[in-house]
């Protein structure tokens, strides 16, 4: 793994983090589950006419599973808890992630858990909930199961994806896994297909800009870094999307930042920093 490596693996991230404000300004209204599916399956298509290349059958139940762990039953409890609870809450329960993924992969991957591992994850839910939490948040416990299993989804989907690495390149990995998400999506998005007739121009940017920067071009560098990179290493750039929403709301939508919100994107920052560092004295170590 190169510091290369890690840059372009917090591109995805940090790009996901525009989606609120592609959602709110070019996407008003339409039902997300149709975001979900237009966004996964046509850049799923595109790609894999680029790639020209199917999955064997023997890759398709391990297939099936990634991708409703990081797109179908990923996205749908995501909307589920987007519905039911504020924005701050759901991406407090988001953060979790990454002590989710520090206990999958000992499970999964017989990594040690490294005391310094937790205390990162720990402060990375800390500096997201200081970030977007706000004190007039309302919890629904629907939304906080739906918001629970979101970050379990994408903890599962970020260490399978590891262990699980066919030998193709990222990007026809990334071509098959857009694909069958999209595809579980379709039953879920049905009600709301007729409403495609009715999209606008704007709604057909948001759409494309989800697609194919949001959704193919951000896979691809997503399970680029999961082949090269530890999970648990991985898993704390998420802090990077709520981060990202919140620059782009101050810059673009005027929004505006308070100093608790400084300190938890601080603690954030930070977060990654000892992630990483703690990483990298332990491959220095027996030298």
């Amino acid at each position: 793994m190169t510091r290369l490596d890690l840059f372009y693996t917090a591109l995805a991230p940090a790009i996901w983090g525009s989606s609120y404000i592609v959602t709110t300004s070019l996407l008003p209204g339409q039902s997300p589950l149709l975001v979900a599916l237009l966004r996964a399956l046509p850049a799923g298509l595109i790609l894999l006419l680029l790639t020209r290349q199917l999955p064997p059958l023997a890759w398709l139940p391990k297939l099936l599973v990634l991708a409703t762990l990081n797109f179908s039953l990923f996205w749908t409890l995501l909307f589920v808890s987007a519905y039911r609870l504020p924005g701050g809450v759901a991406a407090t329960l988001g953060a979790a992630q990454p002590l989710l993924v520090v206990f999958f992969s000992a499970y999964a991957l017989q990594t040690p858990i490294r005391p310094t591992a937790l205390m990162a994850a720990a402060l990375s839910i800390f500096g997201v909930a200081l970030l977007v939490l706000t004190p007039a948040a309302r919890l629904d416990l629907w939304g906080v199961l739906a918001g629970i299993g979101c970050a379990a989804s994408m903890a599962a989907g970020v260490v399978l994806s590891r262990k699980w690495q066919p030998p193709v390149p990222p990007l026809t990995f990334t071509a098959w896994q857009l694909t069958a998400g999209g595809l579980l999506l379709i039953p879920f998005a049905a009600p709301s297909l007729g409403d495609i007739s009715a999209l606008s121009g704007a709604n057909l940017i948001g759409l494309a800009y989800m697609s194919l920067i949001g959704g193919a071009l951000t896979y691809i560098l997503w399970f680029r870094g999961l082949a090269r990179i530890e999970p648990a290493k991985v898993s704390l750039l998420g802090v990077l999307s709520p981060l990202t929403a919140v620059i782009l709301g101050w810059s673009i939508l005027s929004e505006d930042l308070t100093l608790t919100q400084f300190v938890g994107a601080g603690l954030a920052l930070f977060s990654l920093w000892l992630g990483q560092t703690n990483l990298s004295l332990k491959r220095r170590s027996p030298a």
